[in-house]
């Protein structure tokens, strides 16, 4: 089994005047593309990417959308745990309810999704993810605290760097 972090690429300032919901706030036009090119470097780096699944919220949802397209993958899931605050028990909950050969993408937010990349590869501690950036952690069995091993780390440059090569 393989997870791979993914952070929702660059979204609008916080303005409680236009969304005054959080999780309406949106990705900036330069977010969509830094997503896209990210998202064009991961299919390099992974070709056996069966799900994606992501946060609830409109920022990363447009993330995983476009993930979803570029891997061609569809339907994206949806889990309310990747929401900032989220539950971590949940979210390997979910990513383990799955034959154990998946490889699967979560879609979230920082900090928890470093808090999360800690927790699996070294039971504790974070690896943060820039914004359109991502890590993969593979397993032997089912994803547990402690026992994943950090096959990559990329910030979006590279992702979009791998992309660029690539045409």
């Amino acid at each position: 089994m393989k997870v791979i972090l993914f952070r929702h690429g660059p979204a609008e300032a916080r303005d409680p005047s236009r969304w005054p919901d959080d999780s309406a706030r949106p990705l900036t036009p330069r977010g969509e593309k830094r997503t896209r090119l990210a998202a064009c470097g991961l299919r390099r780096f992974e070709r056996e990417i069966e799900r994606v699944i992501t946060s609830p919220f409109k920022r990363a949802e447009r993330t995983a959308r476009i993930l979803g397209r570029v891997l061609e993958i569809d339907p994206v899931e949806t889990l309310d745990a990747l929401a900032p605050g989220g539950a971590q028990r949940r979210i390997l909950e979910a990513v383990n309810a799955e034959k154990r050969g998946d490889t699967v993408v979560l879609v979230g937010h920082e900090p928890d999704l470093g808090n999360l990349a800690g927790l699996l590869v070294l039971g504790a501690g974070v690896l943060p993810l820039r914004k359109a950036g991502a890590c993969a952690i593979s397993f032997e069995a089912a994803a547990r605290p402690g026992t994943g091993t950090l096959e990559w780390l990329a910030p979006p440059r590279l992702l979009g760097r791998v992309t660029r090569t690539a045409v």
